[in-house]
């Protein structure tokens, strides 16, 4: 393109020198886009950077793509029904948090796991199913459930990374306590069978080993749940008749005449108020509102010099029903109590002790995180159930202890 005429650009003329001037600079690859012939194809532009491409389809992990379908799937369903321990904050709380992360309504049953299988197993009967999953305690979902085969196996099921790595659990993996490791999943560990006194009667310091429950001066200052029913009074008496015996275990629900009772707000406030200032088995969801609410409660006995402690799970423990009305919010529902977010949730609301290992336990009080180097009887323990806890061994403590 031989001597260009001058041009004007924006008003202003341009001569051969400045024109030339503008190639030297690299201004020439735009004058000279101009200069192209017809039909010439036009240069490309750079395409805009948008952040870093999509990855292709195949790059998605699995988990994820199962994971997300599982997440829609329960979201259509819109609905989890889900029985839980009757504490006022795990009622709030947990369908709460659920509700939260996905948007997915719960409708919880409180109450007594016992009560809860009687009228489940009626359903059945009649061919209804009503409930989706369930927190329990051990005995109910160990000795009806179970050999039922109400529940679905877990393992299928957990997809999600949090609880199929074995790292964030603190066996190494996730903690069934049913023998084929499928269908009962442990989600606390704490130290149980608490001794507590309102120590405007009795002082903590008062009680040195478990023996001490026995002296006559403290007839008719004891209350405990009722031994005679599945649930935690039992398995406080259980502990007792292993570790200390029948002599043991007949005077102290015999001879030192405890008030006796099945709920937990009962026995909480006959500690609160006097009426019976020693308390045995009383959790730890109900010792810390009193200490909050300022009465003052201490916790007895916190080393084993009596013989070795007891640990539990509480309520802690989740299974999957079989034929659940709501399947895949059933199925999320279990992977998000077993994750980090769920069992945090859970367990401070439960006031327990969670079995991750990425979760510092910083919301439960001392005397119920389990100490390293400690011998404590496992009560929920498959083997210790089977020896004694079955419903063989509960009319056995029926019978010891007069209930």
């Amino acid at each position: 393109m031989a001597n260009p005429q001058p041009r004007r650009t924006g008003g202003t003329a341009v001569d051969r020198r400045a024109f030339l001037r503008l190639l030297g600079l690299g201004g020439g690859s735009v004058l000279l886009a101009g200069c192209q012939s017809p039909g010439a194809a036009p240069a490309q532009a750079p395409a805009a950077a948008s952040g870093p491409a999509a990855p292709p389809a195949s790059a998605v992990p699995a988990w994820e793509s199962e994971w997300n379908a599982l997440v829609e799937a329960a979201k259509r369903e819109g609905k989890l029904v889900l029985s839980g321990p009757p504490t006022a904050e795990v009622r709030t709380q947990v369908p709460g948090a659920f509700r939260r992360r996905f948007g997915i309504d719960v409708e919880y049953l409180g109450g007594r796991t016992g009560d809860l299988m009687t009228r489940l197993q009626a359903e059945r009967a009649a061919d209804q199913y009503t409930v989706d999953a369930m927190i329990s305690g051990a005995s109910t979902v160990y000795y009806q459930g179970y050999p039922a085969q109400m529940f679905d196996p877990l393992p299928p099921v957990l997809i999600h990374p949090e609880v199929t790595d074995p790292s964030r659990w603190i066996r190494g993996a996730p903690w069934y306590m049913d023998p084929e490791q499928q269908f009962i999943l442990r989600l606390s560990n704490q130290a149980s069978m608490l001794v507590t006194v309102n120590t405007d009667y009795v002082k903590a310091e008062s009680f040195q080993s478990f023996q001490d429950l026995l002296d006559p001066r403290y007839r008719g200052m004891i209350s405990a749940y009722d031994p005679g029913v599945s649930g935690p009074g039992s398995a406080n008496a259980a502990y007792l008749l292993y570790v200390f015996g029948e002599d043991y275990v007949r005077t102290l629900y015999q001879e030192q005449r405890p008030g006796i009772s099945r709920e937990e707000r009962q026995l909480s406030e006959w500690l609160a108020r006097g009426i019976y200032p020693i308390s045995i088995g009383l959790a730890s969801s109900e010792v810390e509102p009193l200490r909050a609410d300022g009465f003052p409660i201490a916790v007895a006995l916190q080393g084993g010099k009596s013989g070795p402690r007891m640990v539990s799970a509480g309520y802690g423990l989740v299974v999957l029903v079989n034929r659940a009305p709501h399947p895949n919010a059933a199925k999320l529902f279990v992977n998000w109590i077993a994750m980090k977010e769920g069992n945090e949730t859970y367990n401070r609301a439960q006031v327990g002790v969670s079995t991750r290992t990425d979760l510092d336990n910083s919301w439960a009080p001392d005397y119920i995180i389990p100490k390293p180097g400690e011998d404590y009887v496992d009560a929920y323990g498959w083997e210790f159930m089977q020896q004694s806890r079955t419903p063989e061994h509960l009319e056995q403590l029926k019978r010891i202890t007069g209930r």
